[in-house]
């Protein structure tokens, strides 16, 4: 596979060779002492503390035997001194005229010690003593500048290369790690309160053998020692429910699923979903429960229960709105699906623009029907109740009309972040809500749910009531962050294979790359001679094919070489 290295790449690898010959370890193994941080240093100034600090290098000002530099480390950044005599008191000045002023470069890690002062301008700054190189940077940082107007130039904005490269993006833009940090925080806030409740985590198994606990398309692997097929889950929830079963009053997990399905903003196939499962409870007090929750994690993640969606202000503080689906629906398209049938429902949705085909039944119907004229207009936290039927198959039926689930779904900004049910514990109802699963299945349904006879047998031992609640924490955290992208929350986000660029040679530049081929390397004028081009010919030629990394120039002591890149 060839490399294409740019000016600046190839410039980054001559001084590597270079601290290496002056007997300088460029990525050295001993620990590095740091005992202090950027930030800290600056909230906490002490005039003349000595401090050991690390980072990237992320601008360089040389002045002559003075200059400045400013140090990225995990809390931000502050600006460091450097003195040519104090860092090399005797005769030897090579570690600041080499190693500082010529080898150094923006991203490069480096380790200091020295005492905090403040500039005469009072910016809190670090003044050298010792420094020391902690890992060479080989690609320059795409950093933005910014001119005299202070505008910005050069900014690492384009989302296609910061998702491809979060590890620049990080860097480059601080802001990201602000997201990833409340992300953390939203994750820790949300575990203890069920903790504090007295609730336990525990993990369940990612490979399945019956992909069940929700309506999607799985990932199918092969187990080669067993020679069956397993699939990633889509859901944990069957198996959370096996748990009450076996005795414990409230379980939850924060679990990583995996459904084939497309991507768009606010769809990764691979996703954080959490799910609590609480004994002796129903629906209404998951409401509740679910309100609580969530103003809590909202004022832990931004110290208010107000966050800002695009133009949208949203409250977090509970209680929130609740209308059952047959309201809402009426609501917004004066329609009333209580009682219909699936003849009924397909041809009202088709009546309503809606794209509907004969593999859905009334369920998805329904489910169609909402999500195209109810669901957006919902921006408020406000929860959507008893929902039909066919559309929950895991879900208790509803105490006082039996076409109803006790289900209800947490709408915001208008998409679904949470999920619940008074879950089904009757196994003889359950075993024919599989069944009719099992009959969309039939008829092309390739998300209807698969039939889990394991779980249908737990069930059969006793399950007490219970209710359970699904959160979409990655939708969530974009809600409590202000992103309108599931990429952005995410640190690395499935994306498309980089596309490959097919390198066409004109005729000069492939006969240079044929004579190549044959010998390697060449010196320059040897190639130069051999190509039998005209001077204007050989220079677009050359450079063309170095441009595409096809082949390589270095420089000697003493001529040019031209190697093949591998």
């Amino acid at each position: 596979m060839s490399q294409e290295l740019s000016e600046q790449e190839i410039q980054r690898r001559q001084t590597l060779q270079h601290l290496r010959d002056a007997g300088i370890d460029p990525y050295p193994a001993a620990l590095y002492p740091v005992t202090d941080y950027s930030t800290s240093i600056k909230n906490q100034f002490e005039e003349g503390k000595q401090v050991c600090l690390a980072g990237r290098m992320m601008s360089q000002r040389v002045m002559g035997k003075a200059s400045f530099a400013e140090i990225q480390d995990s809390e931000g950044r502050i600006q460091v001194y450097f003195n040519r005599d104090e860092i090399c008191p005797g005769e030897d000045k090579s570690l600041y005229n080499d190693l500082f002023k010529k080898w150094l470069d923006l991203g490069d890690f480096i380790g200091i010690k020295g005492e905090v002062f403040k500039t005469q301008v009072g910016e809190v700054s670090v003044n050298v003593k010792e420094f020391q190189l902690l890992s060479k940077s080989l690609k320059p940082l795409p950093l933005p500048k910014t001119d005299a107007e202070g505008k910005v130039h050069d900014a690492f904005t384009d989302p296609e290369l910061r998702y491809r490269q979060r590890y620049v993006d990080l860097v480059v833009n601080p802001q990201v790690k602000e997201v990833f940090v409340k992300r953390t925080k939203l994750f820790s806030a949300m575990r203890g309160f069920f903790n504090d409740a007295g609730y336990m985590e525990v993990e369940t198994p990612i490979l399945q053998a019956i992909p069940g606990g929700a309506s999607a398309r799985p990932f199918i692997t092969h187990h080669n020692a067993l020679d069956i097929p397993l699939y990633m889950r889509i859901a944990n929830e069957l198996y959370l429910k096996r748990l009450i079963v076996g005795g414990f009053d409230g379980v939850y997990e924060f679990s990583k699923n995996f459904r084939n399905e497309g991507m768009d903003r606010t769809h990764n196939p691979e996703f954080t979903a959490m799910e609590i499962y609480v004994s002796y409870k129903d629906y209404n007090w998951m409401m509740d429960f679910t309100e609580r929750l969530l103003e809590h994690c909202a004022i832990a993640v931004n110290g208010t229960s107000v966050t800002t969606f695009g133009e949208h202000t949203i409250d977090f503080k509970a209680p929130y709105k609740r209308v059952t689906m047959r309201q809402s629906i009426i609501d917004f398209t004066g329609f009333d699906i209580d009682g219909k049938s699936e003849e009924e429902l397909r041809a009202a949705a088709k009546g309503m623009g809606i794209a509907v085909d004969e593999t859905m039944g009334k369920g998805k119907l329904i489910d169609e029907i909402f999500g195209e004229k109810c669901e957006g207009n919902y921006i408020q936290p406000t929860f959507i109740t008893d929902y039909p039927k066919e559309m929950s198959p895991l879900c208790k039926t509803h105490r006082d009309n039996p076409e109803l689930t006790e289900r209800f779904e947490l709408m915001v900004c208008g998409k679904e972040i949470a999920n619940a049910y008074s879950e089904l514990n009757d196994p003889i109802d359950q075993r024919e809500r599989f069944e009719e699963q099992l009959r969309l299945q039939e008829k092309g349904d390739d998300e209807a749910m698969f039939i889990d006879q394991d779980f249908l047998r737990a069930l059969e031992y006793g399950m007490p009531p219970t209710s359970g609640l699904g959160i979409g924490m990655d939708r969530l955290i974009m809600y409590l962050t202000n992103n309108p992208s599931i990429q952005e929350v995410l640190f690395f986000p499935q994306m498309r294979p980089e596309k490959t660029v097919k390198i066409v040679l004109n005729e000069n530049e492939q006969l240079i790359f044929d004579i190549m081929k044959r010998e390697k390397s060449m010196d320059l004028n040897a190639l130069k001679t051999a190509a039998n081009l005209s001077n204007k010919q050989w220079d677009t030629s050359i450079k063309g094919l170095t441009k595409n990394s096809l082949l390589k120039v270095t420089k000697t002591e003493d001529n040019l070489i031209v190697d093949l890149v591998d």
